[in-house]
């Protein structure tokens, strides 16, 4: 299997060989998409395969752009093996892009085959097979022997993710024909080193006193490798009164309701047992989001540590400063009478959690 001239579904079924290295004309979004985002000489100059073996994938010629590949990393089975042979095979700078089929296309799909009456019965029993089976210690080893990991259902958010994880800057992703389009410019070396959060309890890694990591526990409530996206989402969507991510699609459904009733945050009691957080005090934060505060702020942060409850529940900021505003002022009072100001901040944030229904997001 090597380089193909098309990515129709008739030319992804049958037994490639050798060919042109372009996108054929039948193809035109595409090809303009990638034209749109990386200019018209890159985009041409990307080398196309169509292989889901990581041993198949050929040398560069010279001159070459990239490597795209015009087979769904669903049908993958050694995903995070064959994105870290892509990011071996090409330089920094230069290009790969990929394609999948998205858990709520897949659902689309399903729905869209037969008849309601057949096609929902279908895809909760597709759902019970692919997304609870496949997960579960007791039958994920079964699943995968029986469809070699070939078929898998993935978020938007995992497949962004894993292509970070593989040492690739994300461009840009496009939706066409029922697939969505990936592009990465590779910056750096793989890094699969740290474990997804897959479970139901996670443990993340948190800046706390003295700068010190801590793993706070939480309902995961984000799809899996959600954490590897914090970078690029920060950057592309910025963030709500300076906390949380806008528009965060890494975010489940269910997770969502979690967030609203801090359900999620249940698990953090066992912090609070093991002293890495007290009741009261400014958010745990990720590495990334504590690197994008004031460097004041930062200072003051790891002075002390985290808190269960943050102070913004007390004061309810609602632009970026305001919120920084508010963690300063807490950390001031903190620091000249520490009992008396988480009293007097745990008060505030219950009267404005109970009476003019402040949630979290």
């Amino acid at each position: 299997m090597y380089v193909a001239d098309t990515i129709t579904e008739k030319e992804i079924n049958r037994e490639s060989n050798p060919a042109d290295s372009s996108i054929s004309e039948e193809h035109e979004p595409l090809k303009a998409y990638l034209s749109k985002k990386i200019g018209f000489e890159i985009a041409s100059a990307i080398e196309w395969i169509q292989t889901d073996q990581r041993t198949e994938i050929p040398e560069l010629s010279e001159g070459s752009a990239g490597l795209g590949n015009i087979l769904r990393i669903n049908d993958r089975p050694e995903l995070n093996g064959y994105l870290t042979e892509v990011n071996v095979r090409l330089k920094k700078g230069q290009y790969t892009v990929l394609c999948m089929e998205t858990k709520n296309t897949r659902k689309t799909r399903l729905l869209n085959r037969y008849p309601a009456v057949f096609s929902y019965p279908y895809y909760i029993a597709d759902f019970a097979v692919t997304r609870v089976l496949a997960k579960l210690s007791p039958t994920r080893k079964l699943y995968r022997s029986v469809t070699g990991g070939k078929n898998r259902v993935m978020t938007l958010t995992e497949g962004l993710a894993r292509l970070v994880c593989a040492g690739f800057q994300i461009i840009d992703y496009k939706k066409i024909d029922g697939l969505t389009y990936i592009i990465g410019r590779k910056t750096g070396e793989p890094d699969f080193e740290s474990d997804p959060t897959y479970g139901a309890i996670v443990k993340l890694p948190r800046v706390g006193k003295n700068g010190e990591i801590v793993e706070v526990y939480k309902i995961r409530t984000m799809h899996p490798y959600s954490e590897y996206l914090q970078e690029y989402m920060f950057e592309r969507f910025g963030t709500e009164n300076g906390d949380k991510i806008e528009n965060d699609f890494r975010k489940t459904r269910w997770g969502r309701v979690f967030r609203k009733y801090w359900i999620d945050e249940l698990p953090m009691i066992l912090n609070l047992l093991k002293r890495d957080l007290k009741l009261i005090g400014v958010r745990p934060l990720s590495k990334h989001k504590y690197d994008t505060y004031p460097e004041y702020l930062q200072k003051k942060r790891i002075q002390t540590k985290p808190g269960l409850i943050p102070p913004f529940y007390s004061e309810l900021p609602e632009t970026a400063e305001e919120f920084f505003e508010v963690e300063d002022r807490y950390l001031e009072s903190y620091n000249e009478k520490p009992v008396r100001t988480d009293i007097r901040y745990f008060f505030k944030a219950c009267f404005n959690i109970i009476f003019k229904g402040q949630r979290s997001r």
